[in-house]
């Protein structure tokens, strides 16, 4: 027997004798089986984490998945990402196990009962934090995790994947000021997110370089999906001040920008210029052309997937990668109408 897992063995013992159930409670405690009463569970997770207990990684019953953890899967840029952790998986000869759960906050308490039945090698998580309950019962079982754009300022301690979503803002709004717009709109992502806000600080930064202030009517905090687009940019542009440009927080939200003004009879670039946020697959395709910021949502998934993988195997990677954006012009953009 190995010396760690005499350790391990003592180290359940003792936890067992002090929360007063068996050594068997604790393994299901451990492997986060349902049939154990909620008081004993809790009482056996603080003493877990009171003798600082860690499962040894790579023990038997470890899934050879990474698990890819979504607040919802019906976005576009979802399958960016979805691609970029199974390119690693595979190479590691691992599969990818998807799942939906909780809120952009935090995924759900059922979440964690499931992934500590499942044991996979990793888990990343998009758009999301952990409670600190999260993280000590998936480190005491030795299950990393890194997150994708987290929703607020990450701790210290959870490894986490951005993009710069500062520098994107500025580079949308310098993009429209350039073509000759004074008047522009944004219609950015929720506002208890932190990429919604530092796109949100980029366009103000790049407003205020330029000399041009910000209509508090024309900032609108969306959705990052189509609907809301539409609904902010149908008010915008029903305005008798209306923008002469509107910088959307996604290239979903740049969607329903474009429908707005269809229904407005404004035309797009000619009448109303149009930048979005991502750059997903559709954004060639959309007609106009949209006119949008890169984000490497693919590469962003891969440097996670890879943190992951360090981190199971005991490295200490940086716990903060953030990776660059890049403006893509193409034809929903141009000069505003002559006295406009």
């Amino acid at each position: 027997m190995r010396a760690e897992d005499e350790t391990a063995r003592v180290t359940l013992a003792q936890v067992a004798d002090e929360a007063g159930v068996s050594v068997s409670t604790v393994s299901k405690v451990l492997n986060g089986r349902q049939d154990v009463a909620r008081p004993t569970r809790a009482r056996v997770e603080r003493l877990l984490e009171l003798h600082g207990y860690r499962r040894t990684p790579g023990s038997a019953g470890e899934a050879p998945l990474i698990e890819l953890v979504f607040h919802e899967l019906d976005s576009l840029w979802a399958m960016e990402l979805i691609r970029g952790v199974e390119g690693v998986a595979k190479a590691h000869a691992a599969g990818v196990v998807l799942t939906e759960s909780g809120t952009r906050h935090a995924p759900g308490p059922e979440w964690l009962d499931g992934v500590l039945r499942r044991r996979p090698l990793g888990v990343v998580l998009v758009f999301s934090s952990l409670p600190p309950e999260f993280k000590h019962q998936l480190r005491s079982r030795s299950i990393p995790f890194v997150i994708i754009d987290p929703a607020g300022d990450p701790e210290p301690d959870v490894p986490s994947v951005g993009s710069a979503n500062w520098s994107g803002g500025v580079a949308a709004t310098r993009h429209l000021i350039e073509c000759g717009h004074r008047r522009i709109a944004i219609i950015t992502g929720p506002d208890d997110m932190l990429c919604s806000l530092a796109r949100l600080d980029g366009f103000r930064s790049a407003m205020g370089m330029a000399g041009l202030a910000v209509d508090p009517g024309l900032v609108a905090y969306g959705d990052f999906h189509v609907e809301g687009g539409y609904r902010h940019a149908l008010e915008m542009l029903g305005r008798p001040d209306r923008p002469t440009a509107i910088f959307a927080g996604s290239d979903l939200q740049a969607l329903g920008v474009l429908e707005a003004a269809r229904v407005h009879g404004l035309r797009v670039p000619h009448d109303l210029s149009v930048v979005g946020y991502d750059d997903v697959a559709v954004a060639p395709w959309a007609s106009p052309a949209l006119t949008t910021v890169h984000q490497p949502l693919r590469e962003m998934a891969e440097a996670a997937a890879q943190m992951l993988l360090s981190l199971r195997d005991g490295e200490r990677p940086p716990t903060r990668l953030e990776l660059s954006t890049s403006l893509v012009v193409r034809k929903s953009t141009a000069p505003p109408p002559e006295g406009v």
